[in-house]
Order: C-alpha cells, then structure tokens, then sequence
C-alpha cells in the first residue's frame, strides 16, 4: 500500500457510545487517499469489540497496554501515523464528507501554510445540531500568522476551534513537541500556536466537522480550570516577544474572556438539559 497523503488519528478511551459514528465519518469521506489509526487507550468497555468490527483496510488499530495520560495519548496517536498532513479526531466528534477533501487541496497547495482549520457544527449527545457553521469569526480565508495570535489573544478563547476541524504537518507538529502536557483544556489551542511559528493560517468557510457537546467530555469538565489556563495561555501569548501583540489586544482579551466562557458553559447547560429531557443517563 503506497504512503497514505492524510492520516486521521482518533484517541479512544472507553468510547463504545460514539466511537462506530466518529470512525464512520472518516471511511466516508470522498477523499480515498487517506488512513485511518484508532489508539485504544486501554478501554475497558466494548471499544475493542466495536472496532474489530471493521474491516476497511484503509483502518489500522493500535492498542495501549496501559492508560495513558491525555497528551501522552494523543501523541502517540500521532506518532502512528505514517502521511504528511495529519488530523486528529476526538472519538464523539464527526468529520462531514467532504472535510480531507477540501482541506487537503489547501493544505498540499499551499506550502506557506501550516494549519488549516474549518468552521464546525455543534450537536448534541444524539448528534441533532444545536448550532450551526459556529467559530472563525474574522478568521476565514489565509490569514497571517502574525494576525491570528493577535486575534487569539482578542478573543479570551479558543477561536480556532477543536481538533477535528483542523488539519497540520506532521513534521511541524514533531518539530514542536506535540501536544504540551501543561495544557489540559486548551492543549489543542496551544499546539495550534505554536504551529504557526513555520506558517501562515486558512479558515474555510463551509462547516466541515462536528463537535459533540456532551456531558462525559473533557470539555464539559471544564470550567474555573479551564478559565484559568485559558487566562495563563493568553497572558504569556501577549508577552512573548516573538508575536506583535499590543496592549490593547491583551485588554480586549481580558474583557472577552468571561463572555466566551459563559457562552462555552450555556452550550454544555443546553445539552445537558436536552439529553435529561430525552431519558438519556450520564456517560460515565
């Protein structure tokens, strides 16, 4: 089998309850050229069952011995992948079709790029849209890398978006370091700026990905923690000394920063209640 020109990596632990969509979003694709490696962190439930259940060749699964810690996860997800542009997928989010497809061309054509992000859909635990074509405001079509920090720092979140709408270079990622484990909440934020030390950025208009907002994520976990590395994040942004981030970029910020996060907590809040409304019994 010739050198795949994309690999998707999907972490999974204990995902028997959405891990069959994630992997059926990504064999679906209409870009063929591509693999597909799902890291088993040791699951306990039927995550190994549910994958043996697939025989696309283009899918290859490897196993931890033990549970790994997040970001130790999420790279050795990484690292078994054997293409040029890489995507990591959360194993109860969703790629829509034509996401390698699009993303790809842009990525490959481009060499002055080096992240590639889409705006992406919201859903709920029963994958009905809770919001629509959400995130990259501001951000779309090939922006400087210089701007995006700035706007990064602007916004008092993460307005590049999850992993799933993403897509970067491999050697970019192995020459930073992968993901920081001093980041949990905004580990993926913080890969995506230090990526864009080798290159400029691309937001695409069309939603591309989907992002469940559910109670058992990370994600929902997260709230003074993730307030308070978000603020650390943007405070050393502002300071270094390698992006031009002005004073008045670090005090928009500031005053943003609940806003976002108030917003972040009102999705979480919403699909609680729609999943409680439907008899749906916490994931734990």
């Amino acid at each position: 089998m010739s050198t795949p020109a994309v690999s998707v990596c999907v972490p999974a632990y204990q995902a028997e309850r959405y891990l069959a969509d994630a992997v059926r979003s990504v064999l679906s694709q209409t870009f063929t050229g591509f693999e597909l490696v799902v890291l088993d962190n040791a699951s306990t439930d039927r995550t190994p069952e549910i994958l043996a259940g697939f025989t696309d060749p283009r899918l290859r699964v490897v196993r931890n011995e033990k549970v790994l810690p997040l970001a130790d996860n999420w790279n050795r997800a990484v690292a078994e992948t054997t293409a040029p542009l890489v995507k990591l997928l959360c194993a109860d989010d969703l790629l829509h079709p034509h996401c390698l497809e699009h993303q790809s061309t842009v990525l490959a054509t481009d060499p002055g790029l080096a992240l590639v992000c889409s705006r992406r859909d919201l859903i709920n635990e029963e994958a009905r849209p809770i919001s629509r074509n959400r995130g990259l405001r501001g951000l779309l079509g090939r922006q400087r890398n210089a701007e995006v920090i700035r706007k990064i720092v602007r916004h008092g979140g993460n307005p590049l978006g999850e992993p799933g709408g993403a897509l970067f270079r491999r050697e970019h990622f192995d020459e930073v370091g992968g993901f920081d484990a001093r980041w949990r909440f905004p580990m993926d934020l913080a890969l995506w700026i230090r990526l864009l030390e080798f290159g400029d950025f691309f937001g695409m208009r069309d939603s591309l990905a989907a992002f469940r907002v559910g109670r058992g994520s990370v994600s929902s976990q997260a709230q003074r923690a993730e307030y308070a590395e978000q603020r650390s994040l943007s405070e050393s942004l502002a300071a270094s000394p390698d992006w031009p981030v002005r004073r008045r970029d670090r005090l928009v910020g500031v005053a943003k920063a609940p806003g976002a996060r108030l917003r972040r907590q009102a999705l979480f809040l919403l699909a609680k209640v729609q999943a409680e409304r439907e008899g749906n019994p916490p994931i734990r």
